[in-house]
């Protein structure tokens, strides 16, 4: 019934093995694997491939190094064509795992024995072969016992000519001795490696049993130890984690305040150092500025309320960058907490795993609102007061002179043609004398001012102070009222570049200072209000909000895998014990 159950009805296969015990005192320690013949042909409703199954099946048992192949061979059919021996080669080409076995002996031809096969001289194999007589279909009909037919067999073997010598190494109950035999052998030419893998399984699941402990009682005492024990343990390696003395070293990736470092120094500094204050405002913004800060007079100099207008502007973009890191280093803290909660102790304790998580980051978001306030302060002192006098500031005069020897350096000549041109008369280099043409190399003599040129000169376009933004061709003696928008346009007059580019010299100039400030205040400031607060005051924090007595009874509630697990492992225990035991007396 329970190979129908399997297999079904048609003759089909299971993979699915039968496992049966059989108990006497007057059989040997054996186990068997009783594997299907092989099969050509389907039968039924059999698979048409049902050769490649039950062949698949048998290799999947016999390619094993520890297993014995009983190669099971009628011995009225030629050994040669021994589809079981054939198999039996392929994995075991020496033959030192294999047995043969010849059946049917007693249907042989007359005149005919198997001799040679029994003594090796056919295929040789290291463990040999056996000779043997079962019972036949009209035998197992008429329900011959067992008993009889091992008595038929030994009468068989002493009584054939061909086998009276060999009878005693002959037969099913020499076979089984043999089985026996080799068996032992093997057990103890293999007890070594044996006792090796069970003192192995012994020692890794007592191992894992003393990780899981033993199962919680209800003593407040107890209790209370494990809580804190589990605090005092987990502050401890989180500052050991931040300070890189942790035993847990990892030499293939940066970690804890490794990662921190890295963010301050690479990331944040990185990040302050490529700021440029013209990515965002331009000439013609300096410029706006420069009118707009002059007020209702415009400026003999440049103005210092332009300059403040600028970097102020500037200095305010660093406080995005700023907060951006202390949320950065907020999340590799919550890194190092999340690798510290994988040990084994919370997950034996995954409610009081939640709660220390919990308590954990709402101190880590408490820490982050100073300190982002102090960040923020920073910059804002930084924007509030803008100190000129600092040592590695540029001069005022000497970024002038600096923009003024530039601005020569790259017009002088072109101002030179222009004022020259303006200098000279329409016939400065043309005179006529005596009706002939004199072209003078040296420079013209002077000319009188003609004062009706001035007078001719005022209906021409100029260049006003306010040209760049009001362009619009005006009409004699008409005043127009200004336009609703004033905005510049056009091309920087000299002045107007000169100035601009005074301004952003001294934008550069200041920048560098503060960028420099900022790179090394912020990360000071981020250690101060959050790493080295939460290093220092997070075991307060666990042990005020954590060893509690109404917390210790859900905190430490074991899960049903802990549970699970450590029964698991005693059975294991005792089982590699039992196996110890038994090895050792073999």
């Amino acid at each position: 019934m329970i190979e129908r159950d399997h297999a079904g009805k048609d003759s089909e296969i299971s993979a699915q093995p039968i496992n049966l015990r059989i108990y006497s005192p007057n059989v040997l320690t054996l186990t068997l694997i009783d594997l299907p013949g092989l099969t050509k042909v389907a039968v039924g409703k059999q698979p048409p491939d049902i050769e490649r199954l039950i062949k698949d099946m048998i290799m999947k048992f016999i390619t094993k190094p520890n297993c014995i192949i009983l190669s099971v061979t009628a011995a009225n059919v030629d050994l040669a064509n021994c589809d079981g021996l054939k198999l039996a080669r392929e994995v075991d080409p020496e033959g030192v795992r294999t047995v043969g076995v010849l059946t049917k002996i007693d249907l042989m031809d007359p005149g005919t024995d198997v001799v040679d096969i029994l003594a090796g001289r056919v295929i040789h194999l290291r463990l040999g072969y056996v000779a043997v007589v079962n019972r036949g279909q009209r035998d197992i009909d008429n329900k011959k016992k067992i008993s009889v037919a091992l008595e038929a067999e030994r009468s068989f073997f002493e009584n054939h000519p061909s086998y009276r010598s060999k009878a005693q190494y002959c037969g099913t109950p020499f076979l089984a001795r043999k089985l026996n035999l080799i068996l032992m052998h093997h057990i103890k030419n293999t007890i070594p490696e044996i006792k090796a893998k069970i003192s192995a399984g012994l020692t890794k699941y007592q191992q894992e049993l003393a990780g899981l402990g033993d199962p919680m009682g209800v003593e407040e005492e107890t209790q209370s130890n494990i809580i804190l024990n589990v605090i005092t343990e987990f502050t401890n390696e989180y500052r050991s984690v931040l300070e890189g003395t942790s035993n847990d070293i990892s030499s293939d990736e940066l970690g804890g305040g490794a990662r921190i470092s890295f963010v301050f120094h690479e990331i944040f500094v990185g990040a302050i150092r490529t700021m440029d204050p013209f990515d965002q405002i331009k000439d013609v913004e300096i410029r706006t500025i420069l009118y707009n800060s002059s007020g209702s007079s415009p400026s003999l100099f440049v103005g210092t309320a332009a300059f403040e207008v600028l970097i102020k502007q500037q200095i305010k973009r660093l406080e995005d960058p700023s907060l951006k890191c202390v949320a950065m280093v907020y999340d590799e803290l919550v890194r190092i907490l999340n690798r510290l909660l994988n040990k084994a102790i919370f997950k034996r304790f995954p409610a009081l795993r939640e709660r220390l998580y919990n308590v954990v980051i709402g101190f880590f978001k408490k820490s982050m609102q100073p300190t982002n306030k102090l960040v923020s302060d920073l910059i804002s002192s930084e924007v509030t007061y803008i100190n000129t006098g600092h040592p590695d500031f540029i001069p005022g005069h000497k970024a002038m002179s600096i923009v003024s020897e530039r601005v020569v350096a790259q017009k002088g000549g072109i101002l030179g043609q222009v004022i020259g041109g303006q200098n000279a008369s329409p016939s400065a280099n043309v005179h006529a004398s005596n009706g002939s043409v004199n072209r003078g190399s040296g420079p013209p003599p002077p000319t009188s001012r003609d004062p009706q040129l001035d007078l001719l000169h005022q209906n021409q376009p100029d260049s006003s102070f306010f040209s760049s933004f009001f362009a619009k061709k005006k009409k004699p003696g008409v005043l127009e009222n200004p336009p609703a928008v004033l905005k510049a346009s056009g091309n920087l007059s000299e002045r107007e570049y000169m100035e601009t580019e005074v301004i952003k010299l001294l934008l550069l100039s200041y920048y560098a200072i503060v960028k420099r400030t900022v790179a090394d205040l912020i990360p000071k400031a981020i250690m101060y209000n959050l790493v080295t607060k939460t290093k220092e005051d997070l075991q307060r924090e666990l042990l005020a909000e954590l060893y509690k007595k109404d917390v210790f009874d859900e905190a430490l509630k074991e899960s049903d895998a802990v549970v699970a697990r450590r029964k698991e492992c005693r059975e294991m225990i005792a089982a590699y014990q039992k196996a110890d035991e038994i090895i050792s007396s073999v």
